[in-house]
């Protein structure tokens, strides 16, 4: 069956799956790779097991994770299959990941409807043209450039030109659940295999501008809360205001955020100029305008450096909260509180020599591509899952992350036709790797 990388990134793209909403998108994923071939593997979100990982709330249940399906589709490539006695269960496997899952789209901001893909930008001939829609970038193009990325190196294989190992060659194309909230997908493949194989590495295809990306920062997600005395504002004196204690508390952030960024250096993060940074996404204060404003609630997201924990960086913070404390005498009387919500995010790095590294690199030459020297990204990603499950992994896509979550969210498709090209390549050096090596 002919694959249609347009109509599949497109198709997938009118699907509004948001967290808890991504099961339908998966069952188009799975329905596609089981017409073109490949043997599928769906799994769900497990709690339990989540629920012990440090980067997941400890009280999750069947609702928390309810329609967050996720699938994987394989294609053995030549040697035995993965039902056949000796030799299966050593050839070389690469993982080529996706996220199914979207951040909610504001339709008001949008100058069409989110969830009806748009194509613009031709000049008849292809060239310039442009998929909008959310998810567009980040990340069902890239999904789709994973999926024909697999079809690729089937094609060679099957047409000889792709060296294969004695032992053959697995290559598994997952759609999964959750990333933008912690990886609910990812963590669970992870942490529990959900395929009769081991997997020997991964490419995530986040939009990185086709650059490999092998160190993800991580961050804290917490939550500050601050207690004041309500006062009629006529006399606000006798009140005790929040909104003071609060900038001088995010002041005294903002200061370690700048004093973090010349303390903790790494060289993939020198081209930033903001390397660990601190946002305070949300603030909600006060009950009444008239009224001096007793209570506030903030919600930080706090970036964390690899080679760092989200222990530590934490504990930085709160020793520097507790200091703007100390100074003031209602604050030493009602201490504020700041405690982590939603899911962390541990920073994540992978060798810049490990062969997929070094695969993802030949490959773009192959494509025809520049040769970037790797770098880092001040967001966290699925990688981390599978690198700390021993699976060294690497980012590379087609798009920009700075039109992730945007308004009119847009990706150049000659560059997803490159990640493709890029992808399979990569691939097919990752398997030479194998072919004159002995068996694992």
């Amino acid at each position: 069956m002919d694959f249609d990388m347009r109509a599949f990134a497109a198709d997938c793209c009118r699907f509004a799956s948001t967290a808890g909403e991504e099961a339908a998108a998966a069952d188009f994923v799975e329905g596609r790779l089981d017409d073109l071939g490949f043997e599928t593997h769906a799994w769900d979100a497990d709690p339990d097991l989540l629920a012990g990982h440090p980067s997941f709330p400890d009280d999750l249940d069947e609702a928390d994770v309810a329609g967050r399906k996720s699938v994987g589709g394989v294609l053995e490539l030549g040697g035995a299959t993965a039902a056949d006695e000796g030799d299966a269960a050593d050839a070389p496997t690469v993982v080529l990941n996706g996220h199914i899952d979207v951040v909610p789209a504001e339709p008001a901001e949008w100058s069409s409807d989110p969830f009806e893909p748009e194509w613009g930008g031709s000049d008849g001939e292809g060239d310039g043209e442009t998929l909008t829609a959310r998810g567009a970038a980040d990340m069902k193009s890239g999904v789709a450039a994973c999926v024909g990325a697999a079809l690729d190196v089937r094609a060679a294989a099957e047409a000889g030109g792709l060296d294969l190992p004695e032992s053959g060659l697995r290559v598994v194309v997952e759609a999964v659940a959750g990333e933008e909230d912690g990886g609910y997908g990812a963590a669970t493949a992870a942490l529990a295999n959900p395929y009769p194989f081991e997997r020997d590495a991964a490419i995530v295809a986040e939009p990185t501008e086709l650059r490999p990306v092998v160190a993800t920062e991580g961050s804290v997600m917490a939550r500050l809360e601050l207690t004041g005395r309500s006062a009629h504002a006529a006399t606000r004196w006798r009140g005790e205001d929040v909104l003071p204690r609060f900038e001088a508390i995010r002041g005294a952030f903002m200061d370690l955020e700048t004093e973090r960024g010349e303390s903790v250096t790494h060289p993939l993060y020198a081209e930033f100029p903001v390397p660990w940074p601190v946002v305070c996404g949300t603030v909600e204060a006060g009950s009444w305008a008239s009224t001096v404003p007793a209570t506030l609630a903030a919600e930080f997201r706090i970036g964390v450096a690899p080679g760092e924990t989200v222990d530590e960086v934490e504990a930085a913070f709160r020793e520097r909260l507790d200091a703007v404390g100390a100074e003031d005498p209602w604050l030493r009387e009602h201490p504020p509180t700041f405690e982590r919500f939603s899911v962390q995010f541990e920073a994540s790095e992978v060798a810049v020599d490990e062969p997929i590294v070094e695969a993802a690199r030949a490959g773009l030459v192959d494509a025809g591509l520049p040769n970037p020297e790797p770098t880092g990204a001040t967001y966290g990603a699925d990688s981390r899952h599978y690198v700390a499950a021993g699976i060294p992994t690497v980012l590379l896509g087609p798009g920009t992350v700075t039109e992730a979550h945007y308004p009119d969210e847009t990706i150049a498709w000659d560059e997803v036709e490159k990640g493709r090209a890029a992808i399979a390549a990569a691939v097919g050096r990752f398997a030479e790797g194998y072919s004159d090596a002995p068996a694992k």
